[in-house]
């Protein structure tokens, strides 16, 4: 898809504060501009990204993030600013802003990951209940079988004191 490879976005995608979200330095790289103008345009449509769309890491959850990467993703030196993260809708709402052909091919891409990632959630969702399903009647079926177990040894032929014994005879 013109250069943008799916797998590489989904492995942009964190989990941070319960939602799924992108670094405002790893969407600036897809949509190939620098992060500090992707920002600038951020601020200058701040209405348009509430605290839902996106926020700003706290420094531990930064450094969390970093060790989790593998990789610092700071410039050269100096003092750095906490990254932005924005969410599916932030995302979504990027692409207002952000008038570019190259911003809307990133945007469709990152669109149709959100919505595959979903569709894997309520897959997970619908297999974790059937395996519960599964384990409810397993139990019930187990419960039943030992039961009869339990009813056939109370009338076992073996504890019948008539019955003929099988085997060697010894002298004993």
């Amino acid at each position: 898809m013109n250069g943008i490879k799916l797998s590489q976005i989904e492995k942009m995608i964190y989990l941070i504060r319960g939602q799924k979200v992108m670094l405002d330095s790893d969407l600036a790289e897809l949509y190939e501009v620098e992060t500090k103008q992707l920002n600038r345009q951020v601020r200058r449509n701040i209405l348009r990204f509430p605290g839902d769309f996106m926020f700003q890491l706290t420094a531990e959850e930064y450094e969390v993030l970093k060790r989790q990467i593998g990789t610092s993703k700071t410039g050269s030196g100096g003092k750095q600013k906490l990254p932005l993260v924005f969410t599916e809708n932030g995302v979504a709402m990027l692409s207002g802003i952000l008038n570019s052909e190259r911003a809307i091919l990133v945007n469709l891409a990152i669109m149709r990951i959100f919505t595959r990632l979903r569709s894997f959630l309520l897959l997970e969702v619908e297999l974790r209940n059937e395996i519960k399903h599964l384990k409810r009647g397993t139990s019930e079926m187990f419960k039943i079988v030992f039961e009869r177990l339990d009813d056939l040894e109370d009338t076992s032929p073996s504890l019948n004191p008539n019955r003929k014994k099988i085997g060697v005879k010894t002298k004993d």
